[in-house]
């Protein structure tokens, strides 16, 4: 990086960002990151090289002030027994492997603490399932913020069914499981890898600075996000809904989306 570059880095506020490797989360987040080079912050955008390489075409933006305040910084996970770089993503993983991944990311702590300490960001944003991402980021005083990938509704099911009383009902009642799934869900909390996910999960909301950032927005979900608030304990602050804009997508995306056009008007002509 050129001194001028790095001068200008400087005078604007640097946010680190860190989703869980599944294009799920890595989306929006990437949207995000977005949003905020449109607003002078500079993005470091941090995955592995396989996730990162997938997402090239979504940096070519048609505003290139946007896309040159988004830099992407590699996290090489370490070698483990079955899991080769192609792997370092929940895209096409086998699921037999997933535990595997998730002790790769573990693994990776260490470097990614020297990321953290290099870049020096003002803010770290990170997922739900590193919590010693935000420890970390504490050690060296950097602020960390969760970012929930996921709507309020849901999350707020999710937290009333892990954190409270077995007999208080959700005070939402179109929202519930039947008994079947009830039980699978109990089932699986006494499975040690799914428990430990979910201490994980609230472990990342605890260490949130202050506020957690979620992919919805009040309208819609207003009495969702008062409830999630209030069982977290956190203040909710809504940044969605996170959505790729299709007037940014590429040439390929295009051709992609022609091809598709192509194939279902051919589907259409035979029936």
């Amino acid at each position: 990086m050129d001194s001028s570059k790095d001068e200008d880095h400087r005078k604007r506020i640097q946010i680190l960002m860190f989703p869980w490797l599944a294009h799920g989360h890595i989306s929006p987040f990437l949207e995000l990151a977005k949003r905020l080079a449109s607003k002078n912050f500079y993005i470091y955008f941090c995955s592995t090289p396989i996730n990162l390489s997938s997402i090239e075409h979504q940096l070519i933006d048609r505003d290139r002030n946007q896309t040159r305040s988004i830099e992407v910084v590699e996290l090489n996970l370490p070698s483990l027994p079955n899991l080769p770089p192609h792997y370092h993503t929940t895209k096409s993983l086998p699921h037999h492997l997933m535990p595997t991944l998730k002790k790769a990311l573990d693994l990776s702590a260490p470097s990614f603490n020297n990321l953290l300490s290099t870049i020096q960001p003002d803010i770290l944003i990170y997922d739900f399932i590193q919590p010693w991402a935000p420890t970390q980021a504490s050690c060296l005083n950097i602020p960390a913020i969760q970012l929930l990938t996921t709507g309020a509704a849901f999350t707020s099911f999710f937290a009333h069914l892990v954190k409270k009383h077995p007999d208080t009902k959700f005070p939402f009642p179109s929202i519930y499981l039947y008994d079947h799934e009830e039980c699978k869900f109990t089932k699986k909390s006494s499975f040690s890898d799914d428990s430990e996910d979910r201490v994980r999960v609230f472990q990342c909301i605890d260490r949130s600075t202050d506020i957690v950032l979620i992919n919805t927005f009040k309208e819609i979900e207003e009495k969702y996000l008062d409830y999630l608030s209030s069982t977290i304990g956190k203040e909710l602050v809504p940044v969605g809904p996170l959505l790729q804009n299709p007037t940014n997508s590429t040439g390929c995306d295009h051709e992609q989306e022609n091809k598709y056009r192509e194939l279902l008007a051919n589907k259409e002509k035979l029936q």
